[in-house]
Protein backbone atom coordinates (compact mmCIF):
# COMPACT_ATOMS: atom_id res chain seq x y z
CA UNK A 1 0.00 0.00 0.00
CA UNK A 2 1.64 3.11 -0.58
CA UNK A 3 0.81 6.34 1.45
CA UNK A 4 0.97 9.86 -0.05
CA UNK A 5 1.51 12.81 1.84
CA UNK A 6 -0.14 16.27 1.25
CA UNK A 7 2.33 17.33 -1.27
CA UNK A 8 1.71 14.47 -3.24
CA UNK A 9 -1.99 14.18 -3.48
CA UNK A 10 -1.77 17.25 -4.89
CA UNK A 11 1.12 17.53 -7.02
CA UNK A 12 3.51 19.93 -5.21
CA UNK A 13 0.85 23.03 -5.19
CA UNK A 14 0.00 24.96 -2.56
CA UNK A 15 -3.61 24.90 -1.35
CA UNK A 16 -4.25 28.82 -2.31
CA UNK A 17 -2.48 28.07 -5.69
CA UNK A 18 -5.59 25.35 -6.08
CA UNK A 19 -7.70 27.22 -4.65
CA UNK A 20 -7.64 30.07 -6.94
CA UNK A 21 -7.12 27.25 -10.14
CA UNK A 22 -10.66 26.03 -8.50
CA UNK A 23 -12.33 29.65 -8.82
CA UNK A 24 -10.60 30.17 -12.34
CA UNK A 25 -12.05 27.07 -13.71
CA UNK A 26 -16.19 28.10 -12.31
CA UNK A 27 -15.43 31.36 -13.89
CA UNK A 28 -14.55 30.35 -17.43
CA UNK A 29 -17.39 27.86 -16.77
CA UNK A 30 -19.97 30.26 -16.41
CA UNK A 31 -18.44 32.42 -19.23
CA UNK A 32 -19.15 29.56 -21.12
CA UNK A 33 -22.70 29.09 -20.33
CA UNK A 34 -23.27 32.80 -20.67
CA UNK A 35 -21.93 32.47 -24.39
CA UNK A 36 -24.00 29.58 -25.13
CA UNK A 37 -26.71 31.08 -23.78
CA UNK A 38 -27.26 28.98 -20.59
CA UNK A 39 -28.27 29.97 -17.59
CA UNK A 40 -25.75 29.19 -14.71
CA UNK A 41 -26.12 28.79 -10.81
CA UNK A 42 -25.57 31.07 -8.64
CA UNK A 43 -26.32 32.07 -4.59
CA UNK A 44 -27.76 34.99 -3.08
CA UNK A 45 -26.21 35.88 0.37
CA UNK A 46 -28.84 38.13 0.85
CA UNK A 47 -31.89 36.13 0.28
CA UNK A 48 -29.43 33.36 1.13
CA UNK A 49 -31.10 31.07 -1.60
CA UNK A 50 -29.65 29.73 -4.88
CA UNK A 51 -30.66 30.63 -8.41
CA UNK A 52 -30.11 30.21 -11.65
CA UNK A 53 -28.92 33.31 -13.30
CA UNK A 54 -29.79 33.75 -17.39
CA UNK A 55 -27.56 35.58 -19.68
CA UNK A 56 -30.32 38.43 -20.09
CA UNK A 57 -29.97 38.87 -16.20
CA UNK A 58 -33.47 37.14 -15.32
CA UNK A 59 -33.15 35.18 -12.48
CA UNK A 60 -35.17 32.21 -11.36
CA UNK A 61 -34.97 30.98 -7.45
CA UNK A 62 -35.36 27.56 -6.43
CA UNK A 63 -37.45 26.62 -4.19
CA UNK A 64 -35.98 24.14 -2.07
CA UNK A 65 -38.01 21.40 -3.12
Amino acid sequence: MTVLNELDSTCGISDDELTERFKASIRIDDEIRRIKGAPFPKYDKEARRAYLEYPDGRREYFDGK
